[in-house]
């Protein structure tokens, strides 16, 4: 382990509870942060049905060769 030494100076039964605790305030706040900066997220969440852009499949013309100019 890397920082084996760091449960010499804090107690387990502190230290692990605080990560996860951590972990826990982390993650609501990267949720909360999506709800708040998206507007697709609340819709997927509430169960709306997805707006799917069309795009335009058809190639545009291949533009006609310049014409040879004579010297």
């Amino acid at each position: 382990m890397i920082y084996g030494k760091l449960w010499l100076v804090v107690k387990p039964t502190v230290g692990i509870p605080l990560f996860l605790a951590a972990v826990a305030v982390g993650s609501f706040a990267v949720h909360v942060a999506l709800l708040t900066n998206t507007t697709w997220v609340k819709r997927f969440l509430n169960g709306k049905e997805a707006v799917v852009a069309v795009a335009d499949t058809a190639a545009p013309a291949a533009a006609a060769p310049a014409a040879a100019v004579k010297k």
